[in-house]
């Protein structure tokens, strides 16, 4: 992958074979599974007729939503025909009546929450936006609807007694998932959803100041923070609002520096560490996301750093270890495509 490209077909091509590939392996898998008898003890096949493949079953939910925005933004790429064939085999009723029943099952109540729950809402996005261009995806937008629905009142019952967010850099950051969220929110046009997210952005994050951006990373961290923090909230805001608010959150400016520069990653063959490629990657995509919002004396700067860390680890996402190429394609593709406004390109 080039040192710091513009999405093309070819590089859809590429992120797609690496989706097909990495959802037809079931084995290794990680299980996010609590057994409560010996009759629960299934292959992940079994337990998840659609999301077994890419390691566990949240990666296997971003690897769809990779395949399908590669399907959506690269029309006519090679595999084209495999990723419908895919879809069709994988997004049946049926199969999704199975995950719904497994999410329903007993002490299930935070499966993959918040990090999983996100990424299923913005797969649904994804096939909304795909099935108007494409109507072979309305039977999978629609074959998936119930789990999206489930998910969305899962997570509107969930936000009012969350009183303080989760700002750690792994799955369990709650202003990552609540992007993935209101992406979903508003292409949905689900208003309760939408309204929800804004309020607790507000709560949780509108007085912070000078974040201590010094502090990060942490050494298996894939996501920042503070950038994810800002991310949600200038979805929140209006562009004077958010000018006030980043004015008053901006880390100083040695804090900042550490933010603009990529991360080393030492052994990408190992399964924490091969985060760190990740964390370039979604600091990537967060000055993308904000850059045309923030103050013109960093617009030089950021561009320089989204390139920075693009270069850093853009190669990551489609080539070595299964470790980190079952999910890193997900996080070069939202940090070459997600649109600033939420709404998405194409």
């Amino acid at each position: 992958m080039p040192a710091a490209p513009a999405f093309t077909p070819e590089l859809g091509e590429r992120f797609a074979r690496v989706a097909l590939s990495n959802l037809a392996i079931e084995y290794p898998h990680q299980l996010q599974h609590l057994l409560a008898s010996d009759a629960d003890a299934r292959t992940p096949r079994a337990l998840h007729p659609v999301f077994w493949g890419s390691y566990d079953w949240h990666s296997s939910v971003h690897m769809h939503w990779t395949l399908a925005r590669c399907l959506r933004l690269a029309r006519e790429m090679p595999s084209v025909a495999r990723a419908v064939a895919h879809f069709d085999a994988r997004l049946l009723p049926a199969h999704v009546d199975a995950e719904l029943a497994y999410l329903r099952g007993a002490s299930r109540a935070s499966f993959e929450r918040p990090y999983g729950w996100g990424w299923l809402l913005k797969l649904q996005a994804e096939l909304e936006l795909l099935a108007r261009q494409r109507e072979s995806a309305r039977r999978w937008r629609d074959a998936l609807a119930p789990l999206a629905d489930d998910v969305a009142v899962r997570l509107l019952a969930y936000l009012p007694r969350l009183d303080y967010p989760v700002r750690a850099g792994t799955h369990g950051n709650t202003a990552f998932a609540l992007i993935l969220a209101l992406d979903y929110a508003r292409i949905a046009q689900h208003r309760a959803l939408a309204r929800s997210v804004a309020e607790r952005a507000q709560t949780w994050f509108g007085r912070d100041r000078r974040y201590p951006a010094d502090y990060e990373p942490g050494g298996d961290d894939f996501l920042s923070g503070g950038l994810v923090e800002a991310v949600l909230v200038r979805r929140t805001l209006d562009d004077g609002r958010f000018a006030e608010w980043w004015e008053a959150f901006a880390p100083p400016p040695e804090a900042l520096a550490r933010w603009l520069t990529p991360v080393r990653v030492v052994d990408a063959r190992d399964p924490k560490i091969v985060h760190l490629h990740g964390l370039n990657l979604s600091r990537a995509w967060c000055w993308r996301v904000l850059l045309r919002s923030l103050p013109a004396a960093l617009h030089d700067p950021v561009s320089r750093a989204i390139e920075a860390h693009l270069a850093a680890s853009g190669a990551a996402a489609v080539e070595g270890d299964f470790v980190g190429t079952h999910w890193l394609a997900s996080f070069a593709l939202l940090a070459l495509t997600d649109a600033p406004s939420g709404e998405q390109n194409g």
